[in-house]
């Protein structure tokens, strides 16, 4: 399709070329930006391979944007029915955004995924969000003087910009917490760790075992589910199919640090996992070295980094709704920072993201362990 008025050519993309720019142009608008760390190449690649698990509940069309037949900008248009069940509208999304500082290269890609999305009977556009909001999703527009940590959105300060001259107005704000872990932690922290023990709680790592592992993750991702169902704070909170959230932890089974999660359980039912808490080490660290490719030399520079990982995220905190009382949240955080053993000793600092600016009881908990906000994203819409 051409637009008369910005002369911006829009195409699907259907070749294998074709898909591997739409891969590459983020290394084109990012190539001056010190703060910025490419993807793995294999992770974006995964959206054109017909057997991903989100086809069987989704559909994408992806976009790029020539000026001249020169690359400027691309972006996914997004129809999640699961999303569109859960919520009762017909909401559509865009993800995978990208485009040089030119208002009109944003416009003719947004133009390009709201008429996709209304000839499809879709009546509001959301994103920016990569499929769903367990994949990387939202704009950064505050917090732009440091990297971004594993898995989290990052962008120039102008997308936002751009979209709210096109229109489109804030959904929601999202929050992320920095926190030091070698910090002594707060009183309410102490207090509800020694709540949970006197409940008769009990506290172990993850088992990564391969035997182990499968079962360890089926469990998580049901108390994932009951813990933010009907909850505050989980607006458009779209989780995984169990087959998806399975995949990501087996890709990821050699990165976790076990140190870095908790799991509660209670011995008066069968050890019944109650609660836990997911940390993953800042593998930015190590992405920012390998500039997106996974080749000999880059999984020797991967080794290499690795050691000199000094940060991580926490992405996940959850119990169930009928062990809160018991302390469960505020034990679990206890536990991530003062743990002790040896390969944990490395770490300084944890990010604790995301969470929605509403979402008031987790930010409460948050705060109240130490946590400061230092990055504010935003979610965007526009009726169709």
């Amino acid at each position: 399709m051409q637009s008369a008025i910005t002369q911006i050519e829009i195409r699907c993309v259907e070749t294998p070329q074709d898909q591997q720019a739409f891969i590459d142009l983020p290394r084109l608008i990012y190539q001056n930006d010190r703060n910025w760390v490419p993807a793995l190449d294999s992770t974006v690649a995964e959206i054109f391979d017909s057997n991903h698990p989100f086809f069987e509940y989704g559909e994408m069309e992806c976009f790029l944007a020539f000026r001249h037949n020169q690359l400027v900008g691309r972006v996914a248009s997004v129809i999640n029915r699961r999303l569109i069940a859960l919520e009762g509208k017909k909401v559509g999304l865009f993800g995978f955004f990208e485009c040089f500082e030119d208002l009109t290269v944003a416009q003719a890609l947004l133009e390009a995924v709201q008429q996709w999305l209304r000839d499809r009977g879709i009546e509001v556009v959301r994103g920016p969000i990569d499929l769903s909001t367990d994949q990387r999703c939202l704009f950064l527009i505050d917090g732009f003087d440091s990297p971004p940590m594993f898995n989290t959105a990052y962008n120039p300060p102008y997308y936002p910009k751009f979209l709210e001259q096109l229109g489109w107005y804030k959904a929601k704000d999202a929050v992320a917490y920095i926190l030091d872990v070698n910090s002594a932690p707060s009183k309410a922290l102490s207090r509800g760790y020694e709540i949970a023990k006197k409940s008769g709680l009990t506290f172990r790592h993850i088992n990564i075992a391969s035997e182990y592992f499968e079962s360890e993750c089926r469990q998580i991702y049901h108390l994932s589910k009951i813990s933010y169902s009907n909850r505050n704070g989980s607006w458009n909170y779209n989780p995984s199919t169990e087959a998806e959230f399975l995949r990501n932890a087996q890709q990821l089974r050699s990165l976790i640090d076990p140190n870095c999660i908790w799991i509660a359980e209670d011995p008066t039912k069968d050890k019944e996992m109650v609660g836990a808490i997911i940390g993953i080490p800042d593998y930015n660290l190590v992405l920012r070295h390998l500039n997106g490719r996974l080749n000999w030399c880059s999984q020797l520079k991967f080794l290499w980094y690795r050691r000199m990982i000094d940060q991580g995220r926490v992405i996940l905190i959850a119990s169930r709704p009928d062990y809160r009382h018991k302390m469960v949240p505020l034990a679990l955080i206890y536990l991530i920072l003062t743990n002790h053993s040896q390969s944990y000793k490395k770490y300084r600092r944890a990010e604790l993201s995301w969470v929605w600016e509403d979402n008031l009881p987790s930010r409460k908990l948050i705060e109240i362990s130490g946590g400061k906000v230092y990055k504010t994203y935003r979610l965007y819409e526009k009726a169709l």
